[in-house]
């Protein structure tokens, strides 16, 4: 309540902010919600609905969380550069250059993208320009109401725990309301501390997804006719750049989510991972006959994808499904073409399908798991390259529809999916074949894997506790079977020593027959998410096995 009257008494720049406080005088449950707490910053930096008041997202919990960064950006010699971009939610440009305007007032220099550019376009401009630390301004596939702040360190990689802890420290000591040192940007601009992000990193940007082509000019003559949605976000001008600069001119843009629009009109959840989202660009791809339909989120480092069936019907593919497609044609192209690097590296989330383990043995391409979050990812990058091997990786995946091939930026990258995801359609049609013939030849060779995700929610300020309470009861009690499955192993990433990875909260369940349940909290959000991967003879028998296990779990989180 003293915060509440605090925020109350002061000058706010905010009308908005202003407005809801006095709507919500005298709630006492509505003051709690945004006072009692404050947004912690962590590796995924922040993520909140916006608002008034410590646990919502506004100027001065950017300006607060700017300040923490800029005290340990000044701690860490280098370049004293900071780069930032944006997307096309509420309030991602004024939060941006709310960021800029405090990093000037501390005297580091920024390099902000002159419109919205998505996170790959973030983590190549950390790189490019040496800089200390990037800020990517956006709350990925999470609903209208929310946004957020990614920080990024010099690797153009998400924070690592040991500078999120040490920004974090910096961030309590600063007043949320007076503690932030800034100046405004036109004065930034004015003193050389804020400069637009030139053409030259934009062009090496484009120039480096190119060059990730496996066969370069064979979507120029293949005839490609492609819908494509960036879901009102920031996709619109990097990926089509990319796909005409490789010869694919019939794209139909979905035209109710062409433009940026923060509010998402046509899908509340503007997730590639979800029907409703790819809905009308569906509706599109069947009117024009499209060969193919993509979709990329807000800030387009996830790619969700839609292929025609010989019936003329449209079928999404799975996270997993675009991953091991990829992962078999990235790798049979360059073996074919002799491109493939000595001791090849392939990286994938431990939540993701183990088909990607057969198909990389296969082709005798190490595949190592790491733990969900694709900082884990660029980690692996990272210590290619302190090797003097970073040409041996290949390409990197997550089951939630984030995709990277190569090592030019250190976060995953809807651009060059959307392109290795057109060349891969190009080539099987090419060849007389397609994305769903490959897909059935693969479950053939290896077996008809299943894999498929729930979430349960646990909102408000008791969730956290919730879902603490259910994760700590799993680990103290884990259960014998699960539907009739004998639990043969629980892996706990709580314990690193017996991983190999850092500690987690993480649990595995290996069930016989082969199948197994991934239990984890979301990062991001108040979920807990289930994993299940299921093995069968046909689609029938494992989704069978993946329903019975879903029920037997759920009595455990509840």
């Amino acid at each position: 309540m003293d915060d509440f009257r605090r925020w109350c008494a002061a000058d706010l720049e905010d009308p908005a902010l202003t407005e809801e406080l006095r709507a919500i005088e005298g709630r006492e449950e509505e003051i709690q919600d945004r006072f009692a707490v404050a947004l912690k910053f962590g590796t995924a930096g922040l993520r909140g609905v916006l608002g008034v008041g410590s646990n919502r997202m506004n100027i001065y919990v950017v300006r607060q969380a700017t300040q923490g960064l800029a005290n340990w950006v000044k701690t860490q010699g280098g370049n004293q550069l900071v780069a930032i971009s944006y997307d096309s939610r509420i309030n991602s440009e004024v939060f941006a250059k709310t960021a800029a305007c405090v990093l000037a007032g501390n005297g580091i220099h920024v390099r902000i993208y002159d419109t919205l550019m998505p996170v790959p376009a973030l983590s190549f401009a950390t790189r490019y320009y040496g800089a200390n630390a990037g800020i990517m301004v956006t709350a990925s596939h999470n609903p209208a109401k929310y946004n957020g702040y990614k920080a990024y360190g010099p690797d153009g990689c998400q924070m690592t725990d040991c500078a999120a802890a040490a920004v974090y420290e910096e961030i309590q000591k600063t007043d949320i309301l007076e503690g932030a040192k800034l100046i405004s940007f036109e004065e930034g601009m004015a003193k050389g501390l804020i400069e637009y992000i030139g053409e030259d990193c934009k062009e090496a940007l484009y120039d480096a997804i190119k060059a990730r082509s496996v066969r370069p000019g064979l979507c120029a003559t293949a005839g490609l006719k492609l819908v494509y949605s960036p879901l009102n976000g920031s996709g619109l001008v990097p990926v089509l750049r990319v796909l005409n600069d490789i010869g694919i001119s019939d794209i139909t843009v979905v035209p109710q989510q062409r433009e940026p629009d923060g509010h998402f009109p046509t899908c509340p959840y503007p997730n590639p991972e979800i029907y409703e989202a790819l809905k009308l660009g569906l509706e599109l791809a069947e009117k024009s006959g499209a060969d193919l339909m993509l979709a990329t989120d807000p800030d387009a480092d996830r790619v969700g994808i839609a292929i025609r069936c010989p019936d003329g019907s449209y079928e999404l593919v799975s996270g997993n499904e675009v991953g091991v497609l990829l992962l078999d044609y990235i790798c049979a192209g360059r073996m074919e073409n002799g491109t493939m690097p000595k001791n090849p590296v392939a990286v994938k989330s431990l939540v993701s399908t183990p088909l990607a383990d057969q198909i990389a043995a296969h082709y005798d391409v190490e595949l190592r798991s790491v733990l969900t979050g694709f900082k884990w990812i660029g980690d692996q990058i990272a210590r290619l390259e302190a090797d003097g091997e970073v040409d041996r990786f290949l390409f990197g995946f997550e089951e939630s529809y984030g995709y990277l091939a190569g090592p030019y930026v250190r976060d995953k990258d809807a651009i060059v999916a959307s392109m290795l995801i057109c060349e891969m359609a190009a080539y099987y049609r090419s060849v007389g074949s397609s994305i769903k013939a490959r897909l059935e030849e693969i479950y053939a060779q290896y077996g008809r894997y299943l894999n498929e995700t729930d979430s349960y929610e646990f909102p408000g300020l008791s969730g956290m506790d919730k879902m603490a309470g259910i994760m700590q009861s799993l680990r103290n009690n884990p259960p014998s079977e699960i539907s009739g499955y004998k639990v043969e192993k629980v892996i706990d990433y709580e314990k690193s020593d017996e991983t190999g990875l850092p500690a987690a909260n993480v649990l595995t369940f290996v069930l016989s027959g082969g199948a197994s349940v991934v239990i984890r909290p979301s990062g991001t959000e108040p979920k807990i998410k289930t994993y299940f991967t299921t093995l069968g003879r046909d689609l029938a028998e494992a989704k069978a096995q993946r329903n019975a296990l879903a029920e037997g779990i759920k009595p455990l989180l509840a």
